[in-house]
């Protein structure tokens, strides 16, 4: 998925994104990427991508 359009999704999701998530969605690899664009069908707040990121750092 283009990085652009998930961000814009996200945005929508969740609200605008502070530069510090856009940061951490941008390093993440082609895979993480396309987990994040089913993932988030599921968010209904930053908190849910917030935990996202969290867990795969764990």
């Amino acid at each position: 998925m283009h990085l652009a359009v998930l961000n814009s999704l996200l945005a929508r999701r969740v609200g605008e994104l502070p530069q510090e998530v856009r940061q951490q969605v941008e390093c993440l690899s082609l895979e993480q990427l396309e987990n994040l664009g089913e993932a988030l069908l599921d968010f209904t707040s930053m908190t849910d991508l917030d935990a996202w990121l969290a867990a795969l750092k764990a």
